[in-house]
């Protein structure tokens, strides 16, 4: 694997682990695909470094729990937000 590639791996896993970010979060401020991170984070971690690889799927499998409760609250401001413009 290239150097440039396990750099990115190892800095993409510290950021969701210290932010407790999601993948589309973590894609978006790295600038590149969410199968990017996906792949980075599920095969090339592990074989960097499993025992942060372990701490990620942590975080991961938290945000992946909690998405339904982040998609109803942005449900929710949508439509406050449509109403408030129809008043």
């Amino acid at each position: 694997m290239k150097d440039y590639i396990e750099e990115r791996v190892l800095e993409l896993a510290r950021y969701i682990i210290e932010t407790g970010a999601t993948v589309r979060s973590t894609a978006a401020k790295f600038r590149v695909s969410k199968s990017t991170v996906h792949k980075d984070i599920t095969e090339r971690l592990q074989e960097i470094n499993p025992g942060l690889a372990a701490e990620v799927k942590e975080v991961l499998e938290n945000n992946k729990a909690e998405r339904h409760i982040r998609g109803g609250l942005a449900t929710r401001e949508k439509y406050l937000h449509i109403s408030k413009k129809g008043v």
